[in-house]
């Protein structure tokens, strides 16, 4: 299989970064998978039932927070 690889960075409100992720969420609880788009076509990623969950928080001149699943 080819490798797949998607980094995005886009600017937006508050509430419309929590709705994308309220969304992937869901797509994760109810799914098992979620879906990404990528040059007019669609990917779907399928998540196990047990996953690693990394959590990081950087504060400084730049603020971050980071949210990384894998398995």
């Amino acid at each position: 299989m080819d490798l797949f690889e998607m980094d995005e960075t886009r600017t937006m409100s508050r509430e419309e970064a929590a709705a994308r992720l309220r969304a992937l969420a869901d797509s994760l609880a109810k799914h098992n998978s979620v879906e990404f788009a990528r040059d007019g076509g669609r990917i779907t990623v399928s998540v196990p039932e047990q996953v690693n969950l990394k959590v990081e928080v950087e504060l400084g001149d730049d603020n971050e927070v980071e949210i990384e699943l894998t398995w």
